[in-house]
């Protein structure tokens, strides 16, 4: 049987993009990936689909591929039927005694979740593994964050991943919305630090696609 082009472009990027997210996950966190799919808004659970109130087809198929990874990593953890639903501030509700976090960019979703007995709060965000347009960067990065890194090409990029995966971790904690420069990351030392006090862990990978994990430790 022959497969179409883009199906096994497709089933090679979840692929790679699979083996590399598993790679960098710390103990404990299980993760996951889907290139969204025509129909991914079908994936959501009839509670999620009533929680989420955008009606754009392209955000309900993103949200859709997004918890058809969840609902997959909770099975894993034991955890069956149990709908994700979406809270007003946009941060999904996780079941008790687990903590997790839902991403997406235009093309890929991911998804982490882990026992919340192991690990107090994840964040997680996903992005194209190309460079961050300047006036964005400089939204984004301090100079000293952008020198410590080098100042590759992906620099911007992976900063920008960063905050996101890092604020996603931490709102649950504070319900305070932070902005870019309230979060200060340390690429050495492997770890942001917010203005609320939090210093979060960072694992990422940047091919095929530049993947971010935030987490705090139990």
């Amino acid at each position: 049987m022959m497969w179409p082009p883009s199906l096994l472009t497709n089933r090679s990027e979840e692929t790679s993009t699979s083996a590399a997210i598993a790679a960098i996950a710390p103990k404990g966190v299980r993760v996951g990936c889907r290139i969204i799919r025509q129909g991914d808004e079908a994936q959501l659970l009839p509670d999620e689909a009533r929680s989420i109130t955008s009606r754009h087809v392209a955000a309900r198929r993103a949200s859709g591929a997004a918890r058809w990874i969840a609902h997959r990593l909770l099975a894993e953890l034991g955890v069956t039927d149990c709908a994700v639903l979406r809270e007003a501030s946009g941060a999904p509700i996780w079941p008790g005694g687990v903590t997790g976090s839902l991403a997406h960019d235009e093309r890929m979703a991911v998804a982490a979740v882990a026992p919340a007995a192991e690990i107090d709060c994840l964040g997680i965000d996903v992005e194209p593994a190309t460079p961050l347009p300047d006036d964005i960067v400089a939204l984004v990065a301090r100079d000293a964050e952008m020198s410590g890194m080098g100042n590759q090409p992906l620099s911007g990029r992976l900063l920008f991943s960063i905050k996101e995966a890092v604020y996603k971790a931490v709102y649950p904690i504070d319900r305070l919305i932070l902005e870019y420069e309230d979060i200060t990351v340390d690429l050495n030392a492997g770890q942001a630090v917010t203005k609320t006090n939090h210093a979060v862990r960072l694992a990422y990978c940047v091919t095929p696609r530049i993947v971010v994990l935030a987490y705090i430790p139990a």
